[in-house]
C-alpha cells in the first residue's frame, strides 16, 4: 500500500535528486528511499544511545556512594 505525501524541496535538494538519480541510474524515488532509510537509521541509534546515557546518568552513584550514611 503506498501512502502519498504532500510535501515541499528547495530547488537544490531537487537539482541534487536529479543529479544523483541520473548518475546512480535510479530513480528519483529509489534515492528519496534510500536518503530516508539512511536518516531514519541515524536518528533511531542516537535516540538509542541517547536513552542509555539518561539510564546511566540516573544510575552513576557508585557502590560507597550509593550506601553512604546507611546503617544496616
Amino acid at each position: 500500500m503506498e501512502d502519498k505525501i504532500n510535501f515541499t524541496l528547495k530547488s537544490d535538494t531537487i537539482d541534487n535528486l536529479t543529479t544523483f538519480s541520473q548518475l546512480l541510474k535510479k530513480d528519483v524515488s529509489w534515492v528519496l528511499e534510500q536518503a530516508l532509510e539512511e536518516y531514519f537509521a541515524k536518528v533511531q541509534k542516537e535516540l538509542l544511545e541517547k536513552n542509555l546515557a539518561d539510564e546511566n546518568a540516573m544510575t552513576n552513584l557508585d557502590f560507597d556512594e550509593f550506601w553512604d550514611g546507611i546503617d544496616i
